[in-house]
């Protein structure tokens, strides 16, 4: 490595509590050279996060460094006065944050807020600063800079906002640039976009990077160097592909046991989940921090705690049994096997489906008599069966969670038909008999929203019983408490509330009480959206096990395309709301693909420095759902475009592999040529 850009030395970071001082971060030491990124990995509360405002002297008032030294180039800024940090913050350490709406002043236009930053930190003038603003946008791959730097935060999407804070941060080119989950929220496609922008700009400003992220494969795509972080210590330190390849710390191989991985036409497995949670910071166990959820644990992993020590060259480990751990974190668990009859009853058919919403009109337009409507949903047809698992997937706005809420009568729908068991469902929830609704229950994406603060556990998972089944109410208890069990939850949580757990227990809560009911089908919307990689295979174990005890159906929606590929049997992929193509999992994600699909393939980041994959970049955001293009509606940023048939002519359905169904205007052969390449990318992750 060239000479150190960032270097923390021995860095304890602290918090004062009312029950006393907690160390959040302990004996930390790391380096990250120009032009290099570093990545640091961990579950939520780890203390990742800690480090980085540590790093730059930005905690919070009850924070402080108790110990240790943080150098730039040579120079140390720990300790330093605010005075001297303020003209280090944003000059020499740029900061992306997880959320872009949050980091945006949206009282002021983009361009004024780039802009200021520049005069502040470059003591120059206003028309210089504004027109630095501009580059830096186009710097970024922004389109129309000059336009957006004249729109606030809320008239631009997540990907354009995050561009926006990255130019932010690079503008006054930093020595450091420290990016905190920057693409957590964002879909697959606009991920790989910003993923791709990050790796081009490190070279271009000469900047070392410090990523932190859950997310083993985003690192895995774009990181030099990892660090894992545990309970505030690091457990491990090396290269990329040496962690990946044969990680030294059994932290890190649970970790990579917990990645649902992208296999095409392969096997399902259980996922390795780490039992247990994160110590907490006041009841650190004795020895080896990890040695309570560790399987490889002995009684001398007890009696002292090991530090990070050089194993191999260019490799740390903290673990006391390095040399014994197995090289790679091989089959995560036990083989799903696929029983299901393929002429299993339909539970839910959705015919010719349409959710349209009238725009909020200016006077002007209700004038000139603006008809035009936004097409959320646009003819969707679709059929579930009896205990399969349908997936849809596309990019944000291409109306998943409409038809959803449609589907479980949030939404009246324009048009259209929802049968279920040969009954012709109501437009609303209140037009529905206790009965059906009953047999519809549905997990949302954000359990703080959907579990009501002032009701326990108990409460919460008691509620369907008590008004949609006939249950004897002495019976409720012991019911709730086999649904506790059944999700993984302690009973002791039985009167505890929403705000005293974690998300992933929110959210095995808010499963819990889907199941109460005794559902035919479950709708699950993004139920995994932000969770650590650990507490997802949980959760994903967990559908999988209740599933095939209680033949439960599910209709599955994420932008994960890894995890939808490894819980789905079915698979529907949406784009402006319509289906562009169905089948099999296993089918869907074999070429020939659709266009829409190969380029959603492409964009997933896989957790294998070794896997190569296409180039497909999407141009544009998907176009408004006001004014759905004309033809085929992808055409417009579509790789593979024919001609102008795309843009005159609805797309014919084509078979693809086995029972599945492409909407293209290209025949098979010329796909399966077009796509080549996606077919050795395919071969060679079979064989990684």
């Amino acid at each position: 490595m060239t000479e150190a850009c960032l270097e923390i030395e021995n860095l304890t970071i602290g918090y004062q509590t009312p029950g006393g001082l907690l160390e959040a971060v302990r004996d930390v030491s790391l380096k990250a050279a120009s032009r290099e990124s570093f990545g640091l990995v961990g579950e939520s509360g780890s203390g990742k996060t800690t480090l980085a405002l540590g790093a730059m002297d930005y905690l919070a008032a009850n924070g402080r460094i108790l110990g240790g030294r943080v150098s730039l180039h040579g120079c140390k800024i720990s300790g330093l006065p605010s005075k001297e940090m303020y003209r280090i913050w944003g000059r020499k350490i740029g900061m992306v944050y997880q959320n872009p709406a949050t980091a945006m002043n949206p009282s002021l236009t983009i361009g004024r807020q780039l802009a200021e930053t520049a005069r502040i930190h470059q003591q120059i003038s206003k028309a210089a600063a504004q027109k630095k603003a501009i580059a830096m946008l186009a710097k970024v791959a922004m389109p129309e800079p000059e336009t957006v730097a004249d729109r606030f935060p809320h008239q631009l999407s997540g990907g354009m906002l995050q561009r926006c804070v990255i130019a932010m941060g690079l503008i006054n080119n930093p020595a450091l640039l420290i990016l905190d989950e920057p693409t957590t929220a964002l879909d697959v496609t606009t991920q790989a976009v910003v993923l791709d922008l990050v790796t081009d700009l490190k070279q271009e400003f000469d900047s070392a990077i410090l990523y932190i992220t859950h997310d083993l494969a985003v690192v895995a795509k774009i990181c030099d160097r990892i660090g894992v972080m545990y309970a505030g210590q690091l457990m491990e330190v090396g290269n990329t592909r040496d962690l990946f390849k044969e990680p030294l710390h059994p932290y890190t191989l649970s970790l990579l046991g917990c990645v649902p991985h992208f296999e095409p036409g392969g096997k399902k497995h259980s996922l390795a989940s780490i039992p247990g949670l994160i110590p907490r910071l006041d009841e650190l166990p004795p020895g080896c921090i990890f040695a309570p959820r560790c399987r490889f644990v002995q009684d001398r992993c007890r009696a002292s705690r090991p530090v990070l020590q050089p194993a191999q060259p260019g490799h740390q480990t903290a673990c006391l049994r390095w040399r014994e751990l197995p090289g790679n974190a091989g089959p995560a668990g036990d083989e799903r096997s696929d029983q299901r009859s393929a002429d299993a009853p339909v539970v839910l058919e959705i015919k010719a489906l349409n959710k349209h919403f009238s725009p909020l009109q200016t006077l002007l337009a209700i004038r000139r008599q603006n008809k035009k409507k936004i097409k959320a949903v646009n003819g969707v047809s679709i059929k579930v069966r009896k205990g399969d698992t349908l997936g849809i997937v596309g990019e944000s706005g291409c109306g998943k969670t409409t038809l959803v809420r449609t589907i479980i009568g949030l939404l009246a729908p324009t048009s259209g038909k929802l049968v279920m068991d040969n009954q012709q469902l109501g437009s609303l929830t209140a037009d529905r008999p206790r009965t059906v609704i009953k047999k519809l229950q549905m997990v949302f994406q954000n359990p703080d929203a959907s579990l009501n603060p002032r009701r326990t556990v108990a409460e919460a998972i008691q509620r369907p019983m008590a008004l949609l089944r006939q249950i004897d109410r002495k019976q409720i208890a012991g019911r709730t408490r086999e649904l506790m069990k059944a999700v993984n939850l302690p009973v002791s949580y039985y009167h505890r509330f929403p705000g005293e757990l974690s998300g992933g227990e929110k959210q095995r809560v808010a499963i819990a009480r889907a199941f109460a009911a005794d559902p035919e089908l479950i709708l699950l919307d993004e139920p995994l959206s932000a969770l650590d990689v650990s507490v997802q295979a949980s959760l994903i174990n967990l559908l999988f096990d209740l599933q095939k005890k209680n033949n439960a159906t599910y209709l599955f929606i994420s932008h994960d395309l890894a995890a939808v590929q490894h819980i789905s049997d079915w698979i529907a992929v949406m784009y402006l709301g319509r289906i562009v193509e169905w089948g099999r999992a296993d089918e869907v994600f074999a070429p020939p693909y659709h266009p829409y699909t190969e380029a959603l393939l492409s964009a997933i980041p896989i957790a294998d420095p070794d896997v190569k994959q296409q180039n497909i970049r999407l141009e544009g955001s998907v176009p408004g759902a006001m004014d759905i293009p004309c033809g085929c509606s992808f055409h417009t940023r579509c790789p593979r475009k024919v001609g102008t048939i795309c843009e005159t002519d609805k797309p014919p359905w084509r078979k693809g592999p086995g029972k599945s169904r492409i909407s293209c205007h290209i025949p098979e052969n010329e796909l399966i040529q077009l796509q080549a390449e996606a077919i050795r990318f395919a071969s060679s992750q079979e064989g990684a």
